[in-house]
């Protein structure tokens, strides 16, 4: 690296680091692990065809999505600095002051998902908080989710409670709060996934369930089915959020980057996996497998699968633990989103951690009240056509992010140079998917970048089924 690369480096050595492998592993994948796993992933496995879709799915991760882990991961561990410092460190290099804007994207993605986030982490709770205390019937009624989110003040309630839990965590630092939940969470996550996805896939009527998303129909693929699972590896993995890089800056030079990589990826495809088992054959088992069920979309788990535990025997304790499990994924998530916020307000304006912390506090009232009231009071609010929620969800995953992960590309491929990342990730790695790494990087990922934004932009504007 440059003189002026290292010295930003020393800026950032006194920041907090994590334990070693395994508490990075976890944090990173309790990053990765979130809603795009249990709530996305399984309906859109559902739609585009099932078995198609996984294995498109797990090809990608196996490239594109290895690629993009190793090269954020290893530039913040590199520059020991959050994205905007990580750019900045190059473009002093290069006497290019431009390169701080894709640094400045990646910041500015979290902090635009941070609110929303947070809203739906409530809901979450709402529902958590609903199957605890018996309330089985009354979540799966017929417009009680529209109900809820319609009301003015009871879904602020719960996003301040989930922004409240998110932020307790942050305050303990890196090892102490973000490790240290991730340690906790990631293990019952997985637990508790395995108990559902049990439940459900012995249920009466579950095996065609399983067959469907197990056995690939190659008469269901399209270049859409690679266009949805690219989108949703994309997300699911915190690309192009600046989350890589800045927990890459706590990482230790003796971590085997390429080791946890693969830990990463083969948790994020385990859980994904897992909430499909727990979803898909319940559809099966208590719809049929219609063709409205599978296409309910993102009110799978709000509106349909409540009804599917209000048909079980158990449903109700069922129905907690799914939520509870829920819960740990979106709050691992949280926590990440909201670390790298913290992250770039230290490095940057060099606040306190705790100065930093509130300040995104108050940022996620300011904008998720508004999000939350634009389902009810303020719903005559659109942009677009679409709600307050829904354009900055727009924004963030669908303009911000692939534009974020392309100037990632672009600033290893082309300005910092490829051999230099891949002597940081060999200081520890032997590195065997060096070959997948640089074709990933220099071409494939860039390609499937842009696809990715102009299909969901396409799709966002009406010009673009899918």
């Amino acid at each position: 690296m440059s003189q002026q690369a290292s010295s930003d480096s020393g800026k950032g050595s006194s920041r907090g680091l994590f334990s070693g492998h395994i508490g990075f592993i976890l944090a990173v994948a309790g990053s990765a692990v979130g809603l795009g796993n249990i709530w996305r992933f399984p309906y859109l496995a559902a739609k585009y065809g099932g078995g198609i879709f996984l294995l498109v799915y797990i090809i990608l991760m196996l490239t594109f999505g290895y690629a993009l882990i190793v090269a954020e991961t290893s530039l913040g561990r590199k520059t020991r600095l959050s994205p905007v410092g990580a750019y900045r460190a190059f473009g002093q290099m290069k006497r290019n002051p431009f390169l701080v804007f894709g640094g400045w994207v990646n910041a500015l993605v979290p902090m635009l998902i941070l609110p929303y986030y947070c809203l739906i982490g409530g809901w979450i709770i709402k529902f958590l908080f609903e199957y605890v205390t018996g309330q089985v019937n009354v979540v799966a009624a017929d417009g009680y989710f529209g109900g809820f989110i319609s009301s003015t003040w009871e879904p602020v309630f719960w996003h301040l409670l989930f922004l409240g839990c998110t932020l307790g965590i942050i305050l303990k630092g890196v090892e102490g709060g973000v490790e240290r939940a991730s340690r906790v969470m990631m293990p019952l996550l997985l637990i508790l996934a395995v108990i559902v996805a049990i439940y459900s896939m012995t249920r009466p009527g579950a095996g065609a369930g399983i067959y469907y998303y197990l056995v690939p129909d190659f008469s269901k693929f399209s270049i859409m089915t690679v266009v949805a699972a690219c989108g949703q590896l994309f997300f699911s993995l915190s690309i192009g959020m600046g989350i890589l890089i800045t927990y890459g800056s706590y990482m230790k030079k003796e971590v085997n980057v390429e080791q946890a990589t693969y830990s990463i990826g083969l948790m994020d495809t385990l859980v994904a996996t897992l909430a499909g088992f727990m979803i898909i054959p319940a559809v099966f088992a208590f719809s049929g497998g219609t063709a409205d069920a599978l296409n309910a979309g993102p009110s799978l788990m709000f509106i349909t699968i409540p009804k599917v535990f209000e048909s079980m025997g158990f449903g109700g304790i069922i129905g907690a633990v799914f939520f509870l499990m829920v819960f740990f994924a979106a709050l691992t998530s949280s926590i990440s989103i909201m670390e790298t916020c913290v992250s770039t307000l230290t490095d940057e304006l060099h606040w306190s951690r705790t100065k930093s912390a509130l300040f995104m506090t108050f940022e996620a009232i300011a904008l998720g009240v508004p999000c939350s009231l634009g389902f009810g009071v303020w719903d005559f609010i659109s942009i677009a056509g679409l709600s307050i929620l829904d354009m900055m969800d727009f924004l963030a995953s669908l303009i911000l992010c692939p534009l974020a992960a392309m100037l990632t590309c672009l600033l290893i491929g082309r300005i910092m140079g490829i051999e230099n990342l891949i002597s940081e990730v060999k200081i520890s790695s032997a590195f065997h998917g060096e070959k997948i790494f640089r074709i990933c990087v220099s071409w494939l990922a860039p390609v499937l970048l842009l696809v990715v934004l102009i299909s969901s932009v396409g799709a966002t504007l009406g010009l673009i089924k899918i």
